[in-house]
């Protein structure tokens, strides 16, 4: 950020996300997701961005597992990135839904085999009994799809978060950090300084 700010946070957002995937190649792109439950209990967890545009930030995720339930029962989210190579962070806010089944489907196509398996072995947030169930579920799911491309499981997607709030911080000496809030209005984004 700067003594100018960018009028638009899709933009600027857009600019920190390439330069601290450059300085955190491994990181760059991890965000904790927090959703809240039916009964208005929070829950984090790391992720990665897959896609950002215009249109908001995309992860993917199985429809059964805790967060799933969470979006479904309250189909808001927040995320945070914090890049420490660039001292930044950024939160952003706003409602979630899912991506559809052939945006899910070509994203699923360019993941790895041995992470599309995975993705059919893994029952997400149950709980495994011991490492072997793990085990034999990939052989299992591995000797299914030998030979042949491996499909999308039905169970397994992508959300899209749209954003509403945006918040830019940057770390500042004195802990005087930088700090600017924008808000979508629904035709436009506000945007003003927040004390640190």
């Amino acid at each position: 950020m700067t003594n100018q700010p960018e009028r638009d946070p899709i933009r600027l957002f857009q600019r920190l996300l390439a330069e601290a995937a450059a300085e955190e190649p491994e990181s760059g792109t991890a965000m904790t997701l927090s959703t809240v439950s039916a009964d208005g209990r929070p829950s984090s967890r790391m992720v990665l961005l897959k896609q950002f545009d215009e249109a908001g930030l995309v992860f993917y995720t199985n429809y059964d597992s805790r967060k799933a339930r969470d979006l479904a029962a309250v189909p808001h989210a927040a995320v945070c990135f914090y890049w420490p190579s660039i001292a930044r962070q950024v939160r952003v806010e706003g409602a979630v839904e899912r991506v559809s089944a052939e945006e899910a489907d070509a994203y699923f196509a360019t993941r790895p085999r041995d992470s599309q398996i995975g993705a059919w072995a893994s029952r997400q947030s149950e709980t495994l009994s011991n490492e072997r169930d793990l085990d034999e579920r990939v052989g299992q799911f591995e000797e299914r799809f030998a030979g042949r491309e491996v499909p999308r499981p039905e169970f397994w997607g992508g959300y899209r978060l749209r954003p509403q709030r945006i918040e830019f911080w940057l770390s500042r000496p004195g802990r005087l950090h930088e700090r600017i809030l924008y808000q979508w209005d629904g035709d436009s984004w506000s945007m003003r300084s927040l004390y640190p």
